[in-house]
């Protein structure tokens, strides 16, 4: 019945990812729920990338730049206006939606490089904008714009801790995020997403409305973008324009990559590794013992090691490798029972 019925088996496995995540935050460090929080707005921005060029086939590299734009409204609406904080992710995930919208009209008819080039300018161009001098004093210049903590609700106690509420915010919604795109990708428009990727004329001349279908997948994954810009203000309590360089848009297609194009577990695998292993090389009991050139080069090394290994061990990436791995072990047993 479950298989039958992906609403329902999407449905449960969000309820047991909220509970295991609600579980592991309280059991670990403040530094580690951190952490948590950190994988999970990575998780939003990956996931959106995901169905953008995984299934859709739109090579993306400005990611960044819409994460900046949600990260930035939080910050104003955070700053301005007192609003409970749902409705400032929403406005976060509206105003980038909206910026997604833009750009996907304009690269309607764009693919492949032309895109990617597209969408290349977008992430270098955006941050510098901040130094202009009309919007310097409405967004802070390079210092960017702090953001005021959201304290934990008072019917959790007053103890509780900020960093476990903060991991909390951000796993629910990467939790939504991945259901809203679990169920998007089975549905009929999830469905033309490989058609236009494979074959752009054959899937216009099957009914496939090509251009609209690749204008609403930009502004999902705009969308989610923004979402996970919004969370990264608010667990930072920064929106500054030196948190999103061209290199976090070049690591979020790293992560997709790494954690298989196309798959939405993926996503998730590819940020856990895009969080844990800078952060481990960059522990100073690591590197200790290296000269300071190597040292502070030592997490892109790693990371972009951990990605050429994966990347010829399991073509598909690390889910793909692990349902290989999966499937040799059900064979093996097969043949033990047989």
């Amino acid at each position: 019945m479950l298989r039958r019925h992906t609403l329902l088996r999407h449905t449960l496995l969000a309820v047991v990812a909220v509970v295991a995540l609600a579980y592991l935050t309280g059991a670990v460090s403040p530094y580690r729920d951190l952490q948590i929080a950190h994988m999970a707005y990575i998780v939003c921005a990956a996931a959106g990338l995901t169905v953008l060029t995984g299934l859709g086939g739109q090579i993306s590299l400005g990611h960044g730049a819409f994460m900046a734009i949600g990260a930035y409204t939080t910050a104003l609406v955070l700053n301005h206006w007192a609003w409970p904080l749902a409705a400032v992710l929403l406005a976060a995930v509206t105003v980038t939606a909206v910026a997604g919208f833009i750009v996907g009209v304009a690269a309607a008819r764009l693919h492949g490089p032309y895109l990617a080039g597209a969408t290349l300018a977008l992430a270098v161009g955006l941050p510098g904008l901040v130094s202009y001098e009309p919007v310097t004093g409405l967004l802070g210049g390079q210092n960017g714009l702090s953001v005021s903590p959201s304290p934990p609700p008072l019917a959790l106690g007053e103890t509780f801790p900020l960093e476990r509420w903060q991991a909390w915010i951000s796993c629910l919604c990467a939790v939504i995020v991945m259901w809203l795109l679990a169920n998007l990708t089975h549905s009929r428009l999830g469905r033309s997403l490989p058609a236009t990727r494979d074959d752009e004329i054959a899937a216009a001349l099957s009914g496939i409305r090509v251009a609209r279908v690749r204008i609403i997948t930009s502004v999902v994954a705009a969308a989610c973008a923004g979402l996970g810009g919004g969370l990264l203000a608010v667990v930072t309590t920064l929106a500054a324009p030196g948190a999103f360089p061209l290199t976090l848009s070049l690591q979020l297609v790293a992560a997709v990559v790494l954690g298989g194009l196309g798959s939405l577990a993926g996503a998730v695998w590819g940020s856990v590794v895009l969080v844990l292993v800078p952060n481990w090389a960059s522990d100073p009991d690591a590197s200790a013992h290296l000269p300071h050139n190597v040292a502070s080069n030592l997490p892109a090394l790693i990371f972009g090691t951990v990605l050429i290994v994966v990347t010829l061990l399991f073509p598909r990436g690390m889910q793909g490798g692990f349902r290989w791995v999966g499937r040799q072990v059900k064979r093996r047993l097969t043949e033990r029972t047989g």
